[in-house]
């Protein structure tokens, strides 16, 4: 394998996406520094790193390997989508340059949560943020970082979480396009975040995909909840989580 070869294809594909190294290292859980030398050819990731991290450049491990195979932009990933709970009210009250720095602020505070737990930022909405988790452990650690960002936000969240096939790539005209996800997962994901706000006391809500992917427990009042969204074909089930003390 020749070091310098692969580390060219992991920059362009990295670059294709609109991924930073600290986005790479985020969602394969390695240092920046490490994702500098692959991309250098000074070193090759660690080979419990490489199905993760060709799932996150839209490739497969043969084709970071050099082998010809078809890239694919459709992943096995978590969205999250987490935003401030009483955002309307609060630009009723506050100036407009004055709701930008508090908006400013809480997307701030919820994209430190989301980069702890390796998640990777895709746009701000308003007062929030809409991300994704891939690789190993997504499904953990999009739901460890919406607790985090709850217990850390300066103001209460409303969070939607779904798991399943996502395409992340470029969206839009050429000359304006930016990464992005799409996919039934990052609809359902909004559509939790706006149950969860009218929904329950808390205003987290997770689908039952995502549960049955989660590792350590979660409390025995999370009880799920059947809910018949529109443009859903499919009858979704979610679950309230308790906010986090």
């Amino acid at each position: 394998m020749n070091l310098q070869d692969l580390g060219d294809r992991i920059r362009g594909r990295r670059k294709k996406r609109g991924l930073t190294q600290t986005d790479v290292a985020n969602a394969v859980r390695v240092s920046p520094q490490a994702v500098s030398k692959w991309e250098r050819g000074e070193n090759a990731p660690d080979i419990s790193a490489l199905p993760a991290l060709a799932q996150l450049l839209g490739a497969s491990v043969e084709w970071l390997l050099g082998c010809q195979s078809a890239d694919t932009d459709v992943i096995e990933a978590t969205a999250v989508d987490l935003r401030a709970r009483y955002a309307r009210a609060k630009s009723e009250k506050l100036p407009p340059r004055d709701f930008a720095d508090w908006t400013n602020s809480i997307c701030f505070q919820i994209t430190e949560a989301v980069l702890r737990f390796g998640g990777i930022p895709i746009k701000n909405r308003g007062a929030g943020l809409l991300c994704f988790f891939s690789g190993n452990g997504h499904a953990q650690r999009g739901l460890e970082a919406a607790l985090h960002a709850a217990r850390i936000s300066s103001e209460a969240l409303k969070i939607g979480i779904s798991t399943g096939q996502i395409y992340f790539g470029s969206i839009g005209h050429p000359d304006y396009a930016r990464p992005d996800i799409i996919g039934e997962a990052v609809g359902i994901a909004l559509l939790n975040s706006e149950w969860a706000d009218e929904n329950t006391a808390s205003g987290i809500a997770v689908d039952t995909v995502t549960l049955k992917q989660i590792t350590t427990p979660y409390p025995d009042s999370t009880c799920a909840t059947k809910v018949d969204y529109n443009g859903i074909s499919h009858t979704v089930e979610i679950a309230e989580f308790p906010r986090p003390e």
